[in-house]
Order: structure tokens, then sequence, then C-alpha cells
């Protein structure tokens, strides 16, 4: 999924008019992955090559009859070092070959567990949060929504006046809409609205004074 200029500007609109009844503001970043998850694809390769050892320690007779086969089926009287040379480099032809399989993105993206995908989303949402929104408007009330394409997650982060009074499920409406819109493809229409819901939220605690400037940005922020 790719957000178009139409996409940027029907958030960007969006994030003016729910701002436009609160002192609260939002700030909407899409990235296209949260994590590069290389540490999944070292665990896939790492396992393969423990599950190659432990196959072999568990069956020893077929690891020596497939050597035999393969040098022609002498019955040739292996050494120790030969064994654990030539086991040695099957650990590692497995270790690389899955470690290069891995390096394909969507395999990788597929092969990391949900929860992992989820957390690692979490951070980089709350990271870019505090490098972006916390603390930088004058009645700390910075909302972040932050989605992640690659993984299909999104996050809601909000600065500590907002956090003190809204409750984290009354954020449920908001990631609902934006997950359903992204599920059919629509990143921008499901930003826009998850923008909408936040809006109304502030606007019930945070109705607009007049006295409170507009610190952060309105437009849409791709990563």
């Amino acid at each position: 999924m790719k957000l178009t200029a139409e996409d940027h500007a029907l958030v960007t609109r969006a994030v003016t008019a729910a701002e436009a009844g609160t002192d609260g503001e939002i700030v909407a970043i899409v990235t296209g992955r949260s994590d590069a998850y290389h540490d999944v694809a070292l665990h896939w390769a790492l396992l393969a090559m423990l599950l190659a050892f432990a196959v072999t320690a568990a069956f020893p007779d077929y690891f020596l009859a497939r050597l035999d086969r393969l040098t022609g089926g002498w019955n040739h009287v292996w050494t120790t070092r030969e064994l654990l040379t030539i086991l040695l480099a099957l650990i590692v032809v497995k270790f690389l070959a899955v470690r290069f399989v891995l390096s394909w993105m969507p395999l990788r993206m597929a092969m990391t567990p949900r929860a992992t995908k989820a957390r690692r989303v979490r951070r980089r949402a709350i990271a870019f949060f505090k490098a972006g929104a916390e603390k930088r408007t004058q009645s700390r009330t910075g909302v972040l929504l932050y989605l992640s394409l690659a993984e299909h997650q999104a996050e809601i982060v909000a600065d500590e006046a907002i956090h003190a009074k809204v409750a984290p499920e009354a954020w449920g409406d908001a990631m609902a809409a934006l997950v359903d819109a992204v599920r059919a493809g629509r990143p921008g229409e499901g930003m826009a609205a998850a923008v909408a819901r936040i809006g109304a939220i502030l606007a019930q605690h945070f109705p607009r004074t007049g006295r409170d400037p507009n610190e952060l940005p309105d437009r849409l922020i791709e990563l």
C-alpha cells in the first residue's frame, strides 16, 4: 500500500478540521515498516542450525548412511575429525541458507510473530512521540496517530494531560476505523477517519479556547 497526494491532502484536511474544535493537537505519521527484523531472521537461522544438529545427533546411523551414499557407497571408516568437520559444514550451510532466504522481506515479515510486530510498532510509535510531540505543546495536549503499513499495526500515543483524562479504551473507535480502512486498501481514508474520531474526543475534554497556539504540524508525515 502506498499513500497518494490525495491521501496526504485528505489527512491534512482532517487534522485541520479536528483541531478546529479543540486545544489538543494531532500528529499523523505513516511509515512503511517499523523495524527491519534482522534479529528474527537470525533466530530462525539459528533454529535451523540447531535442528540440523539435533536430527544428526538423534539419528547418527541415518547420517552415516547418507555420507556413505554420497561417497559412492564405500564403507569408509569415518574418523571423529571427519565427522565433526562434515557436521560443522552442514549446520553452517543450514544457517546461511535460511538467513539468505529470509533476506526477502515479505517472507521475513510473514515469519515474524504478530506479538513481536506489535511490540516493535509500539516502541517506534513511542520513540516518535517522544521526539516530535511529547511536551511540545503549551498545554501538554499532543496526540500521535501512528500507522505502520507492513505490520498492519497502528498506535495512538497521548501527552500527559490527555492521558490523565482519557482512558486508553476511548481510542477504540478511532483504531477500528483506521484498521478497517487499511485492510480494505484505503490507508488515507482510514487515517482521516481516525483523526476525526480523535478530534471528537479531544474536543470533549479539551474544547478550543483560542488561547493555545498551533504548535505541531497539521500535515500527514510519511516516513
